[in-house]
Order: C-alpha cells, then sequence, then structure tokens
C-alpha cells in the first residue's frame, strides 16, 4: 500500500537498494491457510508456515522494495509487486521465478490475480492500472484515467471488472474486457489507500488517509455507509469470507474487525508499535494477519482480538540486491 500524503514523498526519495528498513507491506494468506506471504523494504517476499511461524521460503529478484503480493487461487504460484516498477511470477513450492511483467513507468504498488488465475492485475504511480496475461507475460490492456497514483486494484469475484483506488481521492470500476470506467465512487477526502470487493461483488470497499472506510453500492456508486473509529489513515481494507465482517489496518497502529451491516466496530487488534500496512482474514475467516513497520507480522484470534504469533522479519542477511 502507499503512504499517506506528507510522508510519502520522503520516504519515496529515501527507498532504493541501499536503504533497508525491513518494513512489511503487504501480507496474505494462502488459499488453504497452510502458508502465510509477506512482502516488504527488504526488497523480497517470504513464505511462512502458518501454524508454526516458521520460515519457509524467500523469493528473490526484485530490486527495490516490495509493495505488494498474492498468492494465485490454485496456491502454486504467488505475485509480488515491487518499487522497481515490476511484477514478478514465482513458483511457491521452489521459489523460481517465472516471468516479469515489465511496462509500468513507476513503482508497482499493489497486484491481484483474476478469480480463474488467467490474468494479473498491477497497479502503479505511473497513474495505471494493466491487465496482463499470465501465461505468456503480456500485456493486454491498461485502464487509464485516474489523475494521481494508483494504490490499489482488486478484480470482482465474477473476474468481469476491476476496481482501482488513487491518491486523486477516488476509487473507480472498470469493464474487463473494453478497459472502460463504469464507474466512480468519490467521497474520501484524501488518498484512497485501499480496495476490495464484498465476496458476492454487491459492495466495495475502500480505505482513505482521511481515517475512515467506506463501503459503498457496485451499481450505484452511492455510499452505504462509514467505519469511524481509526484515528490516523486506513492503509488496509478486506472483508471477511463470509462478507459478514470488514477488516481494517491503520497508521494509528490498529487493525480493527467491524460489523459490515451496521459498521459498528466488533473488536481491536492492539499490540504493534508502528503502521499496520497490510490486513487480511484467513481462508476461513478465523485468523486475521497484519504486517507492520514495526517488523512483524502477527496472527490474531478473529473471535477474541487475542495474538496467535508473531513472525519476527529477520535482518542478519541482507536480501538487498544492487
Amino acid at each position: 500500500m502507499l503512504l499517506s500524503q506528507q510522508v510519502q514523498s520522503q520516504e519515496r526519495i529515501q527507498h532504493g537498494p541501499q536503504i533497508r528498513m525491513d518494513v512489511v507491506r503487504s501480507v496474505a494468506f494462502s488459499p488453504d491457510g497452510r502458508f502465510v506471504l509477506t512482502g516488504g523494504d527488504d526488497n523480497a517476499a517470504r513464505s511462512w508456515d502458518s501454524a508454526t511461524g516458521q520460515q519457509i521460503r524467500t523469493y528473490i529478484g526484485h530490486t527495490n522494495l516490495v509493495e505488494s503480493v498474492a498468492f494465485a487461487p490454485d496456491g502454486r504460484s504467488v505475485l509480488t509487486g515491487s518499487a522497481d516498477k515490476t511484477a514478478c511470477l514465482w513458483e511457491a513450492s521452489t521459489g523460481r521465478l517465472i516471468r516479469s511483467f515489465k511496462g509500468h513507468t513507476g513503482f508497482v504498488t499493489s497486484v491481484a490475480f483474476s478469480p480463474n488465475g488467467l490474468f494479473v492485475l498491477t497497479g502503479s504511480n505511473d497513474q495505471t492500472a494493466r491487465l496482463w496475461d499470465v501465461k505468456t507475460g503480456q500485456q493486454l490492456r491498461s485502464f487509464k484515467g485516474h489523475t494521481e497514483f494508483v494504490t490499489s486494484v482488486a478484480f470482482a469475484p465474477d473476474g468481469r471488472s476491476v476496481l482501482t483506488g488513487s491518491a486523486d481521492k477516488t476509487a473507480r470500476l472498470w469493464d474487463l474486457d473494453t478497459g472502460r470506467q463504469t464507474r466512480s465512487f468519490e467521497g474520501h477526502r484524501d488518498f484512497v489507500e485501499s480496495v476490495a470487493f464484498s465476496p458476492d461483488g454487491r459492495f466495495v470497499l475502500t480505505g482513505g488517509d482521511d481515517g475512515l472506510a467506506r463501503l459503498w453500492d457496485t451499481s450505484t456508486g452511492q455510499q452505504v455507509r462509514s467505519f469511524e473509529g481509526h484515528t490516523w489513515s486506513v492503509a488496509s481494507v478486506t472483508f471477511s469470507p463470509d462478507g459478514r465482517l470488514v477488516l481494517t489496518g491503520s497508521w494509528d497502529h490498529t487493525a480493527r474487525l467491524w460489523d459490515s451491516a451496521t459498521g459498528q466496530q466488533l473488536r481491536s487488534f492492539e499490540g504493534h508499535t508502528s503502521i499496520i500496512y497490510s490486513a487480511a482474514f484467513s481462508p476461513d475467516g478465523r485468523i486475521v494477519l497484519t504486517g507492520s513497520g514495526d517488523k512483524t507480522v502477527r496472527l490474531w484470534d478473529a473471535a477474541t482480538g487475542q495474538p496467535i504469533r508473531s513472525l519476527v522479519v529477520e535482518t542478519d542477511d541482507p536480501i538487498i540486491k544492487p
């Protein structure tokens, strides 16, 4: 996820192969819930055993920080997006680089697989999102219209449309086949940092630097409700697998669980000592996963808010590549 407006420009200048903070920028569960995938400022992605917390594998090849990570729907490959302006596809079980997706002229800030696993979607601070063929690496389409960085991307559950969030304070819906913008979601007072679809595709969820998460009707573009409680930017938003809950991660060092139907806050996950850049549910919805600027990844019991374990990103063996 991208940073807030005031801090972003300064950090972007500092981030390079010679600077390493080991911030965890992005987290994801494998489709079977057995593994956790992380990406961060050491220019690498890592996989972990979710049950033991043991690091399994490192995906090495990017030359700048890893902004976004995702598992393929079948769990056999992983996708990374980097500030080196590329996205990369890796074999999950071996760490082998399969191919790179090159064409963006700015940092790749967000990546996603299509539900059928045949396409890759990337967002960039070059103000575009792009669609790629997984098997060939060929760019198929570019989604243009945002007037600032694209911070977040998502596929609709039916795979027929894509969603983008941007520093221009909007989220936008696009037709996958034509690349045409079909709707704009406007209301945030600052950067839109994160976007997600509800599991049934009826709703769009956005998180912004105005400290709010907002729920929108996909078909009309109208705001349904807001989730209010964070005291700083909302960097990450997602739905539970059943769509009943909303999970947010924030610059205020907390992740929070909300009732999607009422907007009521149900739980707060507290313990991180820095920004939570990314938050995710396990496939069964029972575990919450968070990645933070405090260099840890944490797993929490979704029902109680209690911590389960913490994964510490080791820094003794740099993974920086020149």
